[in-house]
């Protein structure tokens, strides 16, 4: 059986409908019923009778056909029984309300595990346990307990975690503006997730954006893979909560160090496509400009307000938000003067002033809409001291819903404004309290915009890897850190550049390395029990002879062994010197849900001091690549800073796209850090290099 059927059962067995209203077997009941729902309702309780009018069997057996949906109302204890019965009676789908689960600890989740091992020998799909159950508004279909009514008919889809969540954000709607297609309460999971109903919600034809409440993903690349294919075709929008649980792992690197839980859900909501929204309010705030207003070919934005004061704010937050003031043509400036007061301000923000009427409010935004360089509108309307605000918005509407580029309204106000409020709504324009919001609205179309059209043009250039090597070195390789020797030739394979390392277990092996390899030199004391060297003073650069090369090797030697009496020391590494460039670091760490994680940065001793890091998901495309460049500082000063040359940022793109095909195809590595990757005029070199292996689970 497949999960479509929990939203279009031809019969809804309710088992443990009650006739108190103050129990949930009558809610469910009432609410189905009164939800005019249009297939059979079937109502189970062993003491028989009627329940609103409606002969009530007493047991599922007695049940007869249609039914394909079965909403189990009874105690934990009793569910396994519950189960086998609609197993026995040829039901398929099951929504188990009750709680007392794994939420509640071991007995619990033994309890859980026994109705999923049921469920499963009788080919039942399950939603829940420890849940609210679902709706959909268009079928109709409720099989809630939450108070009457069902929602208006909607169209925003709605994933939740949290019952709670749903009951609450369900009233909080109404008085909001908007609604429902779909709604789900999730609940524990254990059979049906969120990431199992993607597609099904999105494929709802009256579905025009899914909104999420997460809490956790049970298969964070899973969620990935689906919610990808689902966001080429409609927006998704989470709620990701829990962003400061202490999931951070310990690490040994920076890498693993700075790559906290929360980075790792960042990344596998840029990589799907999904908007992530900080609040509540901006979860469904930017929902309904996602269901209800066009795509904004830009970045370019006019302020259109007959306040000075709240168009200020608002050009603010249209750059804060990543946006920019669209330079209005001289064109465009000359109708606007046609038509406003000599003293209105004509450079964007537009501000008509107060007294500005119904007609300049309309006519103003027609013409801001008609100018190429004008990718979207603010329109900020406080109320007119002249006017109702309900007949600027009647003058308005008409234009908004033709327009082929988005128009946010920021209606700022209570009682003065209401009833324009109610107008916009009832023509799907959204509408927000202050400029910040209508400007964040925005901001949330610009970005999904980007995302289809980048879509477009992703790449995966053709591999250069010699993974046959890089097994060959990896493979029985025990868990534990690779000796720089070893992890040189891994990134050899990798076709990531580096500058060889020689092992010199004495000082005078070290004098008779150096004079093979050349001058000048780096050394680095060799230990497995001292990764960041420079902590110990274990680091010597420029060495010019055989001489420094033996006395820096006593020197490092001596200092490690002070500094941690209990390290094993094997003697010193040395390289040859690279030329001076710019330093990034490059490194990538394990995600438990997700994979694996690369790090881009600035790199150097400093780096967990400045934080100027970002992650991403591997594997990554050309896209991602450039996108985790420009994103922090260490990239974007590789085009040159003043007293800092140009450095080859091409060769850094190949190393990033490098590591992360090496990283993703081979799960033995558990962590790695390049620090510093030195990047020069000309090419990158991996300086210093860290790589941890581990057995693949």
């Amino acid at each position: 059986m497949t999960i479509e059927s929990f939203f279009s059962p031809r019969g809804v067995a309710i088992v443990g409908a009650s006739t108190d209203p103050m129990k949930l077997g009558y809610g469910v009941a009432r609410n189905l019923i009164q939800s005019q729902y249009k297939g059979a309702v079937h109502l189970v309780n062993p003491k028989g009778g009627t329940i609103m009018g409606r002969a009530v069997s007493t047991s599922i057996a007695e049940v007869p056909d249609p039914v394909d949906l079965a909403v189990l109302i009874v105690p934990a204890a009793a569910m396994p029984s519950a189960l086998a019965d609609c197993g026995a009676r040829g039901i398929r789908a099951a929504i188990i309300m009750a709680g007392g689960f794994r939420e509640i600890g071991p007995a619990g989740a033994a309890l859980e595990d026994e109705v999923l091992r049921i469920a499963r020998a009788n080919g039942i799909r399950i939603l829940g346990p420890n849940c609210i159950g679902l709706l959909d508004t268009h079928y109709p279909l409720d099989t809630t307990f939450l108070p009457p009514p069902l929602p208006a008919r909607g169209d925003i889809g709605f994933l939740s975690h949290s019952g709670a969540f749903c009951a609450a954000i369900i009233d909080w709607s109404r008085q909001q503006g908007f609604s429902f297609s779909r709604l789900v309460s999730l609940g524990n999971q254990t059979d049906i997730t969120e990431t199992d109903l993607l597609a099904l919600m999105a494929a709802d034809e009256h579905t025009r954006v899914l909104a999420m409440y997460i809490e956790s993903l049970p298969d964070g690349k899973r969620f990935i893979e689906e919610a990808r294919k689902v966001t080429k075709q409609k927006p998704i929008v989470a709620l990701k909560v829990g962003r400061s649980a202490s999931g951070q792992r310990a690490a040994a690197s920076h890498t693993g160090a700075l790559a906290g839980a929360d980075e790792a859900y960042a990344s596998a909501f840029r990589k799907s496509g999904v908007l992530r929204a900080d609040s509540a309010e901006q979860l469904f705030e930017w929902s309904r400009a996602l269901a209800w207003l066009p795509l904004p070919t830009g970045r370019r934005m006019a302020v259109l307000t007959n306040a000075g004061g709240p168009g200020v704010m608002s050009a603010d937050f249209i750059e804060s938000h990543g946006m920019s003031l669209a330079e209005i043509s001289n064109e465009t400036r000359e109708k606007l003067r046609a038509i406003l007061p000599p003293a209105a301000s004509l450079m964007n923000p537009i501000d008509m002033l107060s007294n500005a009427s119904p007609h300049e409010y309309a006519t103003s935004l027609q013409i801001l809409l008609d100018d190429p360089s004008v990718d979207g509108v603010l329109l900020v309307l406080p109320p007119p001291p002249m006017y109702s605000t309900e007949s600027v918005a009647d003058a308005l509407i008409p234009i908004i819903s033709n327009s082929k580029k988005p128009v946010t309204v920021a209606l700022m106000g209570s009682n003065l404004v209401r009833e324009a409020w109610r107008r916009f709504n009832a023509a799907r324009i959204p509408t927000y309290d202050f400029p910040e919001r209508a400007a964040s609205a925005l901001s949330c179309l610009v970005h999904r915009a980007e995302y289809l059209r980048e879509l477009e043009s992703d790449s995966t250039p053709a591999s250069t890897l010699d993974h046959a090597a890089i097994h060959s070195l990896l493979d029985g390789k025990p868990a534990s850190w690779l000796d720089p020797e070893a992890a040189d030739r891994l990134l050899t394979a990798a076709r990531i550049p580096t500058a060889p390392v020689k092992l010199a277990r004495t000082a005078d092996e070290a004098a008779s390395l150096a004079r093979e390899l050349g001058f000048p030199l780096v050394l680095k004391i060799a230990s497995p029990d001292i990764l960041h060297k420079s902590d110990v003073g274990g680091i010597f650069l420029g060495l010019k002879s055989a001489e420094e090369v033996s006395e820096s090797f006593d020197l490092a030697t001596r200092r490690a062994k002070e500094a941690k009496p209990s390290a094993r020391i094997e003697g010193c590494h040395l390289q040859r010197m690279i030329g001076s460039g710019q330093e990034v670091i490059l490194g990538s760490t394990r995600d438990a849900q997700f994979g694996p994680l690369i790090m881009f940065g600035s790199g150097g001793i400093d780096v967990e001091g400045l934080k100027d890091v970002a992650f991403h998901l591997a594997p990554l495309t050309v896209r991602e690549a450039d996108a985790l460049i420009d994103s922090v500082w260490a990239g974007r000063k590789l085009a040159g800073w003043r007293s800092i040359p140009p450095a080859d940022r091409a060769a850094v793109r190949e190393a990033v796209m490098n590591l992360s095909e090496l990283v993703y195809h081979h799960p033995e590595i558990a962590e790695i850090e390049i620090n510093p990757l030195r990047v020069l005029e000309k090419g990158a070199v991996a300086v210093d290099v860290r790589i941890r292996v581990d057995k693949v689970k």
